[in-house]
């Protein structure tokens, strides 16, 4: 007798489905000292900025900052919204480039001026 396979409940990923994303945060999280001193040349005319990487869209993955679910404190208190015109052209991409493109992005908009948190 043949044994049948039973055909796994969730389809496995693919392997390029992991996102980088920007969130746009509140004017006022540039008054706290920790992003103060994290960002020492920011221009405060320019946005403040959280750069994270995820395997969900990101969409979703604003959706559990909010809701406090694996939540940056940052995102949770001053997350205003996506910004994808900083981000859309990137994604998707495998995990180990996610990776390297959250610092990098982050690298890029804090020599631009923004004030970044996140992308480590």
């Amino acid at each position: 007798m043949k044994r049948r396979t039973l055909k796994p409940l969730r389809p496995k990923p693919p392997l390029d489905h992991h996102n980088v994303y920007v969130v746009l945060l509140d004017p006022s999280v540039g008054r706290l000292r920790k992003v103060r001193a994290d960002n020492p040349n920011r221009d405060p005319k320019q946005a403040s900025v959280y750069v994270g990487m995820t395997g969900l869209t990101p969409a979703e993955r604003l959706a559990n900052h909010k809701a406090g679910v694996k939540a940056a404190w940052v995102v949770r208190r001053y997350g205003l919204r996506l910004w994808p015109e900083l981000y859309a052209h990137l994604n998707p991409m495998p995990y180990a480039a996610a990776a390297k493109m959250e610092v990098d992005l982050a690298e890029d908009l804090r020599r631009a001026g923004y004030t970044v948190t996140g992308g480590h």
